[in-house]
């Protein structure tokens, strides 16, 4: 096969994708909402909120030591959706999370999110604002400033989802060890392991880029995502046509 025709191919799918994401989420907007399978790592950063509350303790979410503009982009706007959760609930009950991050672009990115929550109220924007910390560019000396954030600060929960490294069983640690609520998610399939043994609960790879359909229910992201399971079965289908063409 000519890689003229594998670009054919490959359009035709993108194309048949991009219908898919625009059927599924007209449906949804017209009510038919599908069942989403449960996550309890999202059940789970649904509660914080209200635990921050009830102790009077602060919430940290990290948005990992990935940026923006590069191959670990996904990742941090996966952490970044789970921000704009958290502070739509900041903008109701007043108890902003603490957010840290690496990357200077992740920083500015996170205070729009904070400003657009807290649109109708300058003054609580302004004390949001506060809550977000650049701790350092590098992976371990951002390890050591979250280290130092959770046992000075005696967090009541901690959400870490973005791109991370080694660096996370240090930061991991902690918060197993001061007994946090702590809820991790990244796509590296070498940090999971560290996530899985540290954390109460862990959203495995692509589930963090659920975080906007299961969050804040949004009818694009829910439409995105049944768009990208039924895209997936197409692929089998197709997968098991071949195979089964070739062998007969």
């Amino acid at each position: 096969m000519s890689s003229q025709m594998y670009l054919i191919i490959a359009v035709i799918f993108l194309i048949e994708f991009i219908l898919f994401i625009y059927y599924f989420t007209q449906r949804v907007y017209n009510g038919h909402i599908p069942k989403l399978r449960q996550i309890k790592g999202f059940e789970q950063i649904k509660g914080v909120t209200g635990q921050s509350i009830e102790t009077g303790r602060p919430l940290h979410l990290s948005l990992g030591v990935g940026g923006l503009g590069n191959e670990t982009t996904a990742d941090t706007l996966a952490g970044i959706s789970v921000l704009d959760y958290l502070a739509e609930k900041a903008a109701i009950t007043g108890v902003s999370p603490t957010v840290s991050m690496t990357d200077p672009m992740a920083m500015l990115y996170a205070q729009n999110v904070l400003r657009t929550a807290h649109a109708n109220d300058y003054d609580l924007a302004e004390a949001a604002y506060r809550h977000i910390r650049w701790i350092a560019p590098q992976p371990t000396a951002y390890a050591a400033g979250v280290m130092n954030l959770l046992a000075i600060d005696d967090a009541q929960a901690n959400v870490m989802v973005g791109n991370f490294g080694d660096e996370y069983l240090l930061m991991g640690e902690v918060a197993a060890r001061r007994k946090v609520t702590h809820v991790g998610g990244t796509s590296n399939p070498n940090t999971l392991p560290f996530i899985y043994v540290s954390a109460d609960e862990t959203l495995l790879g692509e589930e963090i880029y659920a975080a906007g359909a299961y969050l804040r229910e949004r009818p694009s992201h829910i439409g995105s995502l049944v768009a990208q399971d039924s895209m997936r079965w197409i692929i089998v289908l197709v997968i098991f046509a071949g195979i089964l063409f070739s062998s007969l």
